[in-house]
């Protein structure tokens, strides 16, 4: 059978009581922690190759998750650079007996392919076929021109502290 890579990557299992913060729901750092393992199984599936997270943004918490909860993680490329590779990843959440998933978290995550030796390496494009797919790259592209903008307006008080 022909390796076909993915560029999407689901991930299910319920909350545990060990993931319960001090309010008595799923603690926000496991949430995350989650995130970078869906998104990293993503990315090393479309690259073929190890990969570094380098940035994680726009995290937004929708909706707590209960223990008990089935939760499901959604981790999809939506754009790809020479060697990184940006991932939407959205967290839904809810009871195992019922029909019915929240949203409870959103965020984007980028990665970059890197060799034996910690060097970036070239990923395959990712080339967005339908309309949804379409709309997401250009999100990930609003997302990077943004981030420049802070980051120049952000680097005299950088440069102070270096």
């Amino acid at each position: 059978m022909k390796n076909k890579k993915k560029s999407e990557v689901t991930f299910r299992f319920l909350a545990e009581p060990e993931h319960v913060n001090y309010g008595g729901k799923v603690h926000g750092g496991a949430v995350m922690k989650w995130i970078d393992q869906v998104a990293y199984t993503c990315a090393a599936g479309w690259s073929g190759h190890y990969c570094v997270t380098l940035y994680v943004g726009g995290i937004r918490f929708f909706s707590p998750i209960d223990i008990g909860d089935m939760v499901e993680l959604t981790a999809k490329v939506i754009y790809t650079g020479n060697t990184s590779m940006h991932l939407s990843v959205d967290v839904y959440s809810g009871e195992l007996e019922g029909d019915k998933m929240k949203k409870a978290t959103h965020c984007i995550i980028i990665f970059v392919a890197v060799d034996d030796n910690h060097k970036p390496v070239k990923v395959p494009k990712w080339i967005p076929l339908t309309d949804k797919e379409k709309e997401l790259e250009q999100y990930a592209i609003t997302l990077m021109e943004s981030r420049k903008f802070i980051g120049e307006k952000m680097r005299p008080y950088l440069e102070e502290e270096e």
